[in-house]
């Protein structure tokens, strides 16, 4: 057995901010110790900068070096590998590469990201570290097809680029959906993205007949305009606020569609949460969230709004459809995106790099 050292530059897993960053890194270290090893988080040190600001992007790099150094000494003595989850051009390890030079360890990245275009401009330096962290890495697992096309374009040397498909922290699937309850959307309530999944949502709704119904579990600081949004649909529209797990659990159990268009998600936790559970899921057809979606039909991002309200009408008018898909959802993230499988990739590449290299 190993002793591993974890660490998420944007996100600690300790942070009290939910989101699905948070989420899968916590998932993550899970996975890593399935199989009775130990993993340390070493570090909660943010380092994030979300508007390209230099300054801050020194101050950061600053307080990195010092707690680089920190670890050089006080990580146990028996550490014999470093993983770092989402090293990208905004949060750039700073700390890994450092410490597993110094004390002569393997060092491993999960769900990296390579961003050449930010080489240049107010992140130019973040980037640059996040490319030498990358550089860095024996290993790398991906999530997504997307972001392999970048990792092999700047492969370095012959690093190992391995699939980890995003996974659920469990071994069995929940209990299934009755299929004939409400549809559910679930989303953090941010301005940006997850705003703009939201507009494209309230459009497509704008087009359904019949009767329907929509719970949007979901809270943040863009609830006013959400709320605005949905304002016109009256009570065919509930909006829950943020859901504990259990209720969450208990929301997809009784949900008749998922339904999130999925805006620049990287792949969107709770499209394998729903598809456990039986919902069929309603998600544009984008890169990244397509690596999660059991096949099936899904809208164009091209088609807009119109394209998205058309394939939910169908689902809603079709329940024989909707049984067949979410059994055939439940079966595809059995098969693929539970932690058993993800605990098994992760070790049959990390325990041949140990024995390499001791």
């Amino acid at each position: 057995m190993a002793r591993v050292a974890f660490y998420a530059p944007m996100k600690s897993p300790n942070s009290p901010t939910p989101s699905g960053d948070r989420e899968m890194a916590r998932n993550l270290i899970k996975a890593l110790a399935a199989e009775g090893d130990t993993v340390d988080l070493v570090s909660d040190l943010r380092i994030y900068d979300k508007r390209g600001d230099v300054d801050l992007q020194h101050a950061l790099q600053r307080a990195a070096d010092k707690e680089a150094q920190r670890l050089v000494t006080d990580l146990p003595s028996d550490t014999a590998l470093w993983v770092t989850y989402h090293n990208y051009y905004k949060a750039p390890d700073l700390l890994g590469p450092q410490v597993c030079k110094a004390r002569g360890i393997p060092y491993v990245q999960l769900e990296s990201t390579r961003a050449s275009s930010r080489l240049t401009g107010p992140w130019a330096e973040f980037a640059a570290a996040a490319h030498r962290a990358g550089d860095a890495a024996d290993v790398i697992f991906y999530h997504t097809a997307n972001d392999l096309i970048t990792l092999e374009r700047d492969r370095f040397g012959d690093q190992a680029l391995v699939e980890l498909p995003p996974f659920l922290p469990q071994s069995q699937l929940p209990a299934a959906t009755s299929g004939e309850g409400p549809m559910l959307t679930v989303g953090m309530m941010r301005h940006g993205d997850k705003l703009a999944s939201y507009q494209i949502l309230a459009e497509a709704l704008s087009h359904l007949a019949g009767d329907w119904h929509l719970n949007i579990a979901g809270d943040g600081p863009a609830r006013p305009e959400v709320e605005a949004l949905m304002e016109t649909f009256g009570e065919k529209v509930s909006i829950l606020g943020q859901l504990n797990r259990d209720a969450l659990q208990a929301a997809y159990e009784h949900a008749s569609v998922l339904v999130w268009p999925g805006v620049n998600e990287a792949y969107g936790m709770i499209y394998l949460e729903a598809q456990a559970a039986g919902v069929p899921v309603l998600a544009q057809d984008r890169p990244g969230v397509r690596d999660v979606l059991a096949p099936a039909t899904y809208p164009s991002v091209d088609t807009g709004s119109q394209g998205f309200a058309d394939r939910l009408q169908t689902l809603l008018e079709d329940a024989s459809l909707r049984r067949s898909l979410g059994a055939a959802a439940r079966e595809y993230v059995a098969d693929r995106h539970l932690m058993p499988q993800a605990t098994a990739r992760l070790w049959a590449t990390l325990r041949p790099l140990l024995k390499d290299l001791t």
